[in-house]
């Protein structure tokens, strides 16, 4: 980079700015290299005969099928605010750890 001001010697408003140029340029490489495998990939997965998707996404069982993957039923509902709710897996939702701080509620009151 002939010309290019050591960074020692810019002010600050020359680093942001060129702060700004590097993380765009970065997230279009990053967007130009992702097309780039994409396609090497979709091509290898054709000359196999399948399609991209299938080998990302495509999860199967014994047999060959599709594993069929539902959505989990809704376990528990906050009963001050309905949009709250938790289906009893993962990390148990911050509004529900409130709520029974304190010893105020059990899980169980929150059931559906």
């Amino acid at each position: 980079m002939a010309g290019m001001k050591n960074p020692e010697n810019m002010s600050a408003a020359e680093l942001t700015k060129l702060r700004d140029q590097v993380d765009r340029l970065l997230t279009e490489k990053k967007i130009q290299a992702k097309a780039e495998l994409r396609a090497k990939m979709a091509e290898l997965a054709k000359k196999q005969g399948m399609r991209l998707d299938d080998v990302l996404n495509g999860s199967r069982g014994k047999g060959g099928k599709e594993k069929a993957r539902g959505k989990v039923a809704i376990k528990y509902r906050d009963p001050h605010n309905a949009a709250n709710t938790w289906t009893g897996r993962g990390r148990t939702p911050r509004w529900m750890v409130a709520a029974m701080k304190g010893g105020k509620a059990k899980k169980e009151d929150f059931l559906i």
